[in-house]
């Protein structure tokens, strides 16, 4: 009998880890009043922002950006931002020298862009990187934006990625920009 109580607490205990484990990831913040979004590290008391300069995209436009659909007629590139050691930075990303659009840590956007060749830009604080991409219409391609920051700098890179992995690690980012 004293061994089943052991393995009775040893279950619960194991089964509350389990049910606890979901609740250890970090929400994601709603967006400000101005339509800005503000990704936080830090506990609330030493919390800092990175933010985005421009407004998001709406809820609905993120769930069908979600679904991981490619558009007909067009290249559909999807940029994304996670990385344990990269919780900090706006990085400015730029398409063939276009408008900038800032990311933060956790994040995606979405580019719907002509078919061809393309050459997206990451700049930040301490540098930049270029990464070539090409594909036809109606075709799909997943970018990481690879980033680390330390106390002694930080740095990124961009590299081609896995459309299944990218797909189920967009489902748990924020959409920052939906560019067409």
């Amino acid at each position: 009998m004293h061994k089943l109580s052991r393995r009775g607490v040893l279950c619960l205990l194991g089964a509350g880890a389990l049910l606890s484990a979901g609740c250890m990831t970090k929400p994601m913040l709603p967006p400000n009043a101005d339509g800005t979004y503000c990704f936080a590290v830090g506990k609330w008391y030493h919390r800092t922002l990175t933010c985005t300069t421009s407004p998001i995209p709406s809820e609905q436009v993120e769930a069908a950006a979600k679904r991981f659909e490619a558009a007909p007629g067009m290249l559909t590139v999807y940029i994304v931002r996670k990385r344990w050691g990269d919780a900090a930075n706006q990085v400015r990303l730029t398409v063939d020298g276009g408008e900038p659009v800032v990311m933060t840590p956790e994040s995606f956007v979405r580019l719907r862009m002509r078919p061809g060749s393309h050459t997206i830009t990451a700049v930040w604080s301490e540098g930049s990187t270029e990464l070539a991409v090409t594909g036809a219409a109606g075709e799909m391609r997943v970018v990481e934006l690879v980033g680390s920051v330390w106390a002694w700098g930080s740095t990124y890179r961009l590299e081609h990625g896995d459309a299944a992995k990218g797909r189920s690690r967009v489902s748990r980012l924020r959409l920052v920009a939906d560019l067409q």
